[in-house]
């Protein structure tokens, strides 16, 4: 239960601090400093519950790890609940923000053509964004993600207390160079939060690509992951 736990509050802090920095502060730091947030926010997650539920936060993350044999069919479901919930909470944290302050300058607003399609740093196509190019960028973005988190947490070729910087850093950087397309997603309960308080229909018109995209490239790089560990395993042999 403790793991669900710490799933579940990991999940809320990440939409309330990284998503909330696309909210309260987006207008000042802009979208390399949203994905820099990011980043800090979970390398800070990484060491505060990683001995305690490993940190995914993300039902990518434990999908992948599911795939790849590390965990059981039981706690991906029990994993991916307390996700979704810690991530609803978090975002009505943030819509809470929304509705005390009128007058405050938010971000993490889209407009096209004058209409808004998605708040509170809701994962919707931005201006000049096609589903397919989305789709694209989340398959790739979480592969590159996932892909990273396999190999720095593998019990014999990861690199131990390093592991959450590496973590942190490829969140970052996927981030910055995903906010421009979806907002960036790799992540459908960070999706599905502020889906749910988001203002326009974008949110939930284009959430099956934040869970179909995250999905499909946390398969694929467990599949990367093990020809690499295995064609790494027969060179040393």
């Amino acid at each position: 239960m403790k793991k669900y736990l710490a799933e579940g509050i990991g999940t809320m802090f990440l939409v309330i601090l990284a998503c909330g920095s696309a909210v309260l502060a987006g207008p000042v730091i802009g979208g390399y400093g949203v994905g820099v947030c990011f980043g800090l926010v979970l390398l800070c997650l990484c060491y505060c519950i990683g001995n305690i539920s490993g940190c995914h936060v993300n039902p990518a993350v434990s999908f992948g790890m599911l795939l790849a044999g590390r965990m059981t069919g039981k706690d991906f479901v029990g994993y991916v609940i307390a996700q979704l919930i810690g991530a609803a909470i978090g975002a009505a944290f943030l819509y809470a923000f929304t509705e005390l302050a009128p007058a405050f300058k938010f971000g993490g607003i889209t407009e096209i053509n004058g209409t808004v399609t998605g708040s509170i740093a809701s994962n919707v196509l931005q201006p000049g964004a096609t589903s397919g190019q989305a789709l694209l960028a989340e398959v790739l973005l979480t592969f590159f993600f996932v892909l990273v988190i396999l190999g720095a947490t593998d019990e014999k070729k990861g690199f131990g207390k390093f592991a959450g910087m590496a973590i942190g850093l490829a969140l970052g950087l996927v981030n910055i160079v995903g906010i421009p397309v979806d907002n960036c997603s790799v992540n459908p309960a960070r999706s599905f939060g502020p889906a749910i308080f988001s203002q326009g229909a974008g949110a939930w018109s284009d959430f099956w690509i934040m869970v179909v995209g995250p999905l499909a490239g946390a398969a694929i790089a467990v599949l990367c992951w093990r020809a690499l560990a295995n064609t790494d395993k027969a060179s040393v042999e």
